[in-house]
């Protein structure tokens, strides 16, 4: 009774501290995650079409137009429906929202303690004290204004609705958690897997009336681009910076170790790209087929292990992590608690406190988070490893092999034919995340690029790669003639204003380009561009595919393509002796995010 009592005080004194400090700093942050969600919400008001929300450029234009300042943001990689449950709060202004969105998640947190400790059976104070072990992970949340306790709640709710016998609407709602996050996919194997046609028959009908509201919303083309264009690379883990040491996962560590890129990750383990094709999805594959393997055996647990440790598995097959995802985790290990003994549960609760605790950048680098999650699967699946037969355990291999090899060899051709393997790389800057839109005039090489926290321009000249920071972002740098001033978009507090920038005198005014370049106002539309000598048009177009570029002899009429890969390339810029073009590219990098090349078109 003593120990109830200290552990209620102390559930209360957490309590007191995360409202205190966490939540109420939280009120008043206005840098935040949010603006991407609450910015997509917007948009839908606005009427405003989905592929646009994957163009870099134009969604930063449309936060700032929706009065968030001086903060980057993007809607890469979220599903068409992400934005949905901030469609209530989209007319009202941001910091309003945020704070609607923050009381609407200390709300659900709440229900999420009360649903787990039912789940459980522990005591809500235990419960709470648990969730407190990783207070990481929960000031990260709300610091952020991040989506993941709306997830944690949901699957909680998933688990409680499966112990009543609730398949049909357990299977409902991790359709609505694949349609808003993906998070919920894998449970459809999970179902299948165990013979829950009733969770199955849920899970499908949440997705196709998820589909359906997609749809209807955007169209079936917008959502189409969604499936073929952005999903297949987010899943893969090209989103942001692949290479970022902080997103503990499988596809982060195995890029570093095994693809060069020359920002990005200069200096691999060893670079042998096609090492990495293989492992990536044999990696993958193994930790799904063994799990599945394991519960399709003699199962030595209940249905709680089983769930938990299919859960751990998805948050380890995840594509991106950072210090939000892993509240997460919070249900499994709660649920391995439950039967755990002794010595697993201290082994749990540390863990966890592991799994949730800030770390420093520099720790990063050895992936410690990844390690610590890898040695949780094991440990939470031994007994279903211990008990599966090795020939299925054999087999699982072998098909992951198998897999894994027909993806490694359609990987190894697209990436033969990418611009890092066949052009000139420009512009080469340490870290640098996006290199886009060029401009070439006699004053030498102008393009876009993000600084600390907004888009800046740099120029290169003589040698220097020099910034250029403008009271606002700065977007699409052009260059109508080689000696006069580039122009650019200059995006500040609500308004896009046409800026022309005098590389001579260093000067900025308003201005309206003249002269005879054609450029759109979006990195992602297609346009044209004829060389200086009128001998040579470059062109951008999307053939049921990326983005690519083609080159036509206004001549001959002839055309060929001249980029290739399962990338974009386009923002095509001459040089001015009319051999060459200077081009944008997001192969073997995030989406959307370019690097710069150089590629010749002709000879003398």
């Amino acid at each position: 009774m003593k120990g109830q009592v200290w552990a209620r005080f102390l559930a209360l004194a957490c309590l007191a501290l995360f409202l205190g400090r966490t939540f109420h700093k939280s009120w008043n942050i206005s840098e935040s995650d949010f603006p991407n969600y609450f910015t997509g919400a917007v948009l839908v008001k606005h009427g405003e079409p989905l592929v646009k929300y994957y163009d870099w450029t134009w969604f930063q234009r449309q936060m700032n137009f929706a009065g968030i300042e001086k903060q980057l943001g993007t809607y890469i990689p979220q599903t068409p429906l992400a934005m949905l449950p901030l469609l209530p709060v989209a007319g009202f202004p941001v910091q309003t929202a945020r704070r609607a969105w923050l009381s609407f998640n200390l709300g659900l947190l709440v229900g999420g303690v009360w649903l787990l400790s039912r789940v459980t059976n522990f005591r809500i104070e235990y419960v709470v004290l648990l969730l407190f072990a990783g207070y990481g992970t929960l000031q990260s949340n709300f610091f952020l204004g991040q989506y993941y306790v709306f997830l944690f709640f949901l699957l909680t709710l998933t688990v409680y609705c499966l112990q009543h016998k609730q398949s049909a609407l357990s299977g409902a709602l991790c359709g609505v958690a694949f349609a808003l996050k993906l998070y919920g996919a894998p449970f459809l194997v999970y179902f299948v897997a165990r013979r829950n046609w009733k969770a199955v028959a849920g899970f499908v009908g949440a997705l196709v009336c998820g589909i359906g509201i997609a749809v209807a919303m955007f169209g079936w083309g917008d959502v189409h681009y969604y499936a073929a264009r952005i999903l297949p690379r987010a899943l893969e883990g090209e989103v942001i910076d692949p290479y970022n040491s902080r997103n503990e996962t499988v596809a982060t560590l195995l890029r570093r170790l095994f693809v060069l890129e020359p920002e990005l990750n200069p200096e691999p383990l060893w670079n042998a790209p096609a090492t990495f094709f293989f492992l990536r999805p044999f990696a993958s594959a193994l930790i799904l087929f063994v799990t599945l393997v394991g519960l399709a055996g003699e199962r030595p647990g209940t249905e709680r292990r089983d769930f938990a440790w299919f859960m751990i598995a998805i948050v380890l097959l995840s594509a991106n992590t950072a210090s939000y995802t892993f509240i997460l985790m919070l249900l499994p290990i709660s649920l391995l608690l439950v039967d755990a003994k002794a010595a697993e549960r201290v082994w749990l609760v540390v863990a966890y406190f592991a799994l949730c605790f800030p770390l420093r950048p520099s720790w990063s680098a050895v992936f410690p988070k990844l390690w610590v999650l890898l040695a949780v699967f094991v440990v939470a699946g031994w007994p279903y490893l211990r008990s599966a037969r090795p020939a299925l355990v054999m087999a699982a291999v072998g098909v992951a092999a198998v897999l894994s090899g027909v993806d490694a060899r359609r990987h190894i051709l697209g990436y033969a034919a990418e611009p890092g393997q066949r052009f000139e790389r420009m512009a080469v800057r340490k870290d640098a995340i996006f290199s886009g839109a060029p401009a070439v005039s006699k004053a030498g090489l102008i393009y876009q690029s993000i600084g600390r926290d907004r888009y800046v321009l740099r120029w290169v000249h003589n040698g220097v790669d020099e910034e250029l920071v403008f009271e606002g972002h700065a977007f699409l740098p052009v260059a109508p003639s080689a000696d006069g001033p580039v122009y650019f978009e200059l995006v500040s507090h609500g308004r896009s204003m046409t800026m022309a920038f005098d590389p001579g005198t260093r000067r900025t005014a308003p201005g309206v380009p003249v002269g005879s370049v054609s450029q759109t106002t979006d990195s992602g539309a297609n346009h044209s561009v004829t060389s200086w000598d009128g001998r040579w048009v470059a062109l951008e177009r999307e053939q049921g595919g990326p983005r690519q570029i083609w080159v036509r002899n206004m001549a001959s009429g002839a055309e060929r393509q001249l980029t290739a890969g399962n990338c974009n390339s386009g923002s095509p810029a001459w040089e001015l002796d009319s051999r060459a073009i200077v081009f944008a590219s997001d192969c073997g990098r995030g989406i959307g995010l370019p690097a710069l090349y150089r590629a010749e078109i002709a000879g003398p």
